[in-house]
């Protein structure tokens, strides 16, 4: 019997992101509120853009999971309440919660929709798989800190449940992303979805200006952890991204339900590159054929930390692949936003763009067509010809190219 291929989930910070998401080859979005959704600051959706947002998905044969996995406080459950009444009443696929307590309103409130688990609720064994199932969780969202064996052993105890793992996107510090660094320094709780990213920061020693500090553990011989502080800042409490678009052929065999990716805080340009990746990785594994160097470049190229392969893999056997130098990096320079004439597209300027550089156009399945400078001519807002057009601006661009769609973005 052909296994069923892993729905593809990917992330939709606002209406752009998910327009995005869907034209790169989304099976399914999630997405949050204006609050309530771990992510307070990526825009969100209201209760309006969120129908909108349905009726875009379900018009591509995609789902539609909307976060409401805050780990709430009493203060905060009479706004939860208030969401669970909308979303009873919403077009959504499914609600993703952490809390027992939400799941609990949810069960009371929202009946007919169907629940999965966030991976804060840092499910990593098949008791609590069980526990879950037994209240009515239909899909598990696996904690980020196992491996590939424990989530085989998972998968195979519990073949009814469905259970989502993510595959790429920014590694929390601590466990299951239960961190208290944003609360203690920014008094901002990670946990209600006001993260500020402290791991992220960079910091500098007051005492030293450059070090490499490598220190042993009392129990066990040889270096344990390696900090290096070079140039004024270093971001040395960060974690790598994780990165596993090299298996996507052991999650297709092993009965994972849902392939996630990180990222509702990241860029439209961000989302089309790595959707793309893994939406042509996932196709062409039911091919019969893989392009791990080509993922992996694609990958690199919008990279800003090292790509891990985190905790999938065991110790000794874990890779990690840097993204490419800032030279060799080809930038988003616009998006197409609509056509104005047979030859003529108004462009969204997103880096600067110049006429006496060739153009790739990001066409889904990895497909990268090239303008050759002088096949293409640029105007700025007002319809005049020029040399460059700047971000932030819309312009035009005027070409002959039977791959320009609306939504796609061009590279240079």
């Amino acid at each position: 019997m052909t296994k069923k291929l892993p729905e593809l989930l990917c992330p939709a910070g606002d209406m752009d992101r998910l327009d995005t998401a869907l034209l790169y080859g989304a099976d399914a979005c999630y997405l949050g509120g204006k609050k309530h959704s771990l992510r307070a600051s990526s825009g969100g959706f209201d209760w309006e853009e969120l129908e909108v947002a349905c009726s875009k998905a379900h018009a591509k044969n995609a789902s539609i999971y909307y976060t409401l996995n805050i780990l709430p406080h009493e203060k905060h459950l009479a706004g939860v309440q208030e969401s669970l009444e909308h979303l009873a009443e919403s077009s959504v696929d499914g609600i993703i919660i952490a809390d027992p307590g939400v799941l609990r309103m949810a069960r009371r409130i929202a009946p007919n929709k169907s629940i999965h688990l966030s991976t804060q609720a840092n499910t990593s064994n098949s008791e609590a798989v069980g526990f879950w199932h037994d209240l009515g969780i239909e899909r598990v969202n696996l904690a980020r800190e196992l491996g590939a064996h424990a989530i085989s052993q998972l998968t195979k105890a519990y073949p009814t449940m469905e259970f989502e793992v993510f595959v790429q996107g920014a590694m929390c510090l601590a466990l299951s992303g239960r961190c208290l660094l944003s609360s203690w320094m920014s008094q901002r709780p990670a946990n209600l979805g006001e993260c500020t990213h402290p791991c992220r920061f960079e910091y500098k020693g007051l005492t030293v200006q450059d070090m490499r500090l490598t220190v042993e553990e009392g129990m066990r011989e040889g270096p344990t952890w390696d900090v290096t502080h070079e140039g004024p800042h270093s971001a040395f409490w960060a974690p790598e991204d994780l990165c596993l678009v090299k298996y996507m052929r052991w999650f297709c065999q092993n009965n994972v339900a849902s392939l996630k990716i990180e990222g509702r805080m990241k860029t439209p340009s961000y989302v089309a590159h790595v959707v793309d990746v893994y939406r042509t990785a996932i196709d062409d594994v039911a091919a019969k054929q893989f392009r791990y160097d080509e993922y992996i470049r694609e990958l690199q190229n919008t990279a800003s930390r090292n790509l891990s392969t985190g905790f999938f893999l065991p110790k000794g056997h874990r890779k990690s692949v840097p993204p490419l130098p800032k030279k060799d990096c080809t930038p988003i320079v616009a998006k197409l936003v609509q056509k104005e004439s047979d030859s003529k597209w108004q462009i969204a300027v997103r880096s600067p763009f110049r006429a006496d550089k060739p153009v790739q156009i990001m066409v889904p399945g990895l497909k990268r067509p090239v303008l050759p400078v002088g096949s293409f001519q640029l105007e700025n807002h007002r319809g005049e010809a020029v040399d460059t057009v700047h971000p932030g601006m819309f312009g035009f661009i005027r070409c002959e190219s039977e791959h320009f769609a609306e939504g796609l973005f061009l590279r240079s």
